[in-house]
């Protein structure tokens, strides 16, 4: 092979081979060294080598997956049974009257034989409990409930009985549970529609419905004037110039922002389809302009005063109303049981030494129980029994 033979436009391989000829013992066929073969031929011949090399890493691989694929279905096959073993059957929902009884099925001990445990547990608004715990019933249901391996019996339930009960067995195939949702059926209420005492025009304005007692859940509607209010206003012609938000199952009914044509009476009224439906007693919605005219002479007035008062101060300051002189002769005193010369002269005394503006109300007295009281604790040159 020449120097120039990979740049020609063939390909040539090598392929290791064993010699045979006459061996050291004279025999022939014995191999008698090994070398390699070079095979030439077209350029192909590397796209031949090339797809063989692809096609034994593509069986590598595909060995490879065959040994994985079987443990990646045994994991699932092992999470599914293991969830269906913790999880058991599907939720079921059992709806019953209140002071009715209930019946709620065990489907968690279908198939265990004779469990080794069985529990009831119960799940309420922010309560948990156990029902049935160690072969007993506890202390809450010893009285109104009925223990059976395949189902449990509560008697005269309520609305606080409503709520997620969970059978727990341990049995032969293992840990199995299933949950009851029991809802304690209790017709609404009468609602009460809660509009604002005042709105005004470009705000949003919040009106809501309020009832506590409905089981389920009851949804609303709102009435304006006693027509029904759409859940949409662009579907009605007598709404479609309002811009509300009315939401059914929390019976909020929100304008933003609300005109004028939202004034009116409002109602609302709330159905479970247990018993007849019940609805307020309408509030008037009236939403009102600001009244910038009002706002503005209010502070005018204000401001009025306050320069009047200042310069009244002034004026009398001005004019030695605070001097010490003027109280002495303006402030009179008549002190029960006390000498009314001595005590004018103890004032005239207080006011030479606590004089001006910012001791004008220096002095408080009461008359009575023949005591004479000086505000800011300043001792008296005399004495009143």
């Amino acid at each position: 092979v020449g120097p120039n033979a990979f740049l020609s436009p063939t390909s040539c391989v090598a392929t290791p081979v064993q010699g045979r000829g006459k061996g050291s013992n004279g025999r022939l066929g014995e191999p008698i060294g090994s070398g390699r073969l070079l095979t030439c031929g077209p350029r192909s011949g590397l796209a031949q080598l090339s797809q063989g090399a692809q096609r034994e890493s593509e069986m590598a691989e595909a060995a490879a997956g065959s040994f994985l694929q079987p443990l990646c279905w045994l994991w699932v096959l092992l999470c599914a049974g293991s969830w269906s073993l913790i999880s058991g059957q599907a939720t079921d929902v059992i709806q019953v009257p209140e002071n009715g009884s209930a019946n709620l099925p065990c489907k968690a001990i279908a198939g265990q034989g004779t469990p080794s445990r069985q529990e009831w547990r119960f799940q309420g608004s922010g309560t948990t409990e156990f029902v049935y715990f160690q072969n007993e019933l506890t202390d809450n249901y010893k009285n109104r409930a009925v223990f059976h391996v395949n189902e449990l019996v509560l008697n005269s339930v309520t609305r606080k009985d409503s709520g997620q009960y969970t059978c727990q067995v341990v049995g032969t195939k293992g840990l199995a549970e299933n949950v009851v949702d029991l809802i304690v059926q209790v017709p609404p209420s009468k609602p009460k529609a809660q509009v604002p005492s005042s709105v005004t025009i470009g705000n949003k304005a919040v009106l809501m419905c309020v009832e506590t007692d409905g089981s389920p859940r009851p949804t609303f509607r709102w009435y304006k004037n006693d027509i029904v209010m759409p859940v949409d206003p662009l579907t009605n012609t007598l709404f479609k110039n309002s811009s509300y938000k009315l939401d059914s199952k929390t019976g909020v009914l929100m304008f933003e922002p609300a005109t004028s044509f939202d004034a009116g009476d409002y109602a609302c009224e709330a159905d479970n389809g247990v018993g007849p439906s019940q609805k307020s007693e309408a509030v008037h919605l009236e939403p009102t302009e600001v009244n910038v005219g009002g706002i503005v002479a209010a502070v005018v007035l204000l401001l009025i005063v306050f320069g009047l008062a200042g310069f009244g101060i002034w004026f009398a300051y001005s004019r030695g109303f605070f001097s010490s002189k003027y109280l002495s002769h303006w402030i009179h005193f008549e002190v029960k049981g006390c000498v009314a010369s001595s005590f004018r002269a103890a004032v005239e005394w207080q006011l030479g030494k606590y004089s001006g503006f910012n001791h004008f109300f220096l002095f408080f007295f009461q008359v009575g129980f023949h005591r004479c009281i000086l505000l800011m604790g300043v001792p008296l040159p005399w004495h009143c029994s």
